[in-house]
């Protein structure tokens, strides 16, 4: 699911850190001293949130109504 592209250089760069670190079986423990950490971790929330939201079942009068099948494959 695209939700967003728009990462900056310092931010791209941590998160390969991130995955190389974790793929030789490391501890990312220096991430958070990265000066991109803090922007990077706002925007994984926000993709969170909107990933939640377009999952969400929607509310009506008369109950609930699960997303269809369509709506689930194009949030994927």
């Amino acid at each position: 699911m695209r939700i967003s592209n728009s990462f900056s250089e310092g931010e791209i760069q941590l998160l390969d850190f991130v995955i190389q670190s974790l793929l030789r079986g490391g501890s990312p423990t220096t991430a958070p001293r990265h000066k991109d950490f803090p922007s990077l971790c706002r925007k994984v929330k926000a993709m969170k949130a909107k990933v939640a939201e377009r999952n969400a079942p929607a509310t009506t009068q008369t109950g609930t109504i699960a997303p269809s099948a369509d709506e689930l494959a194009k949030a994927v």
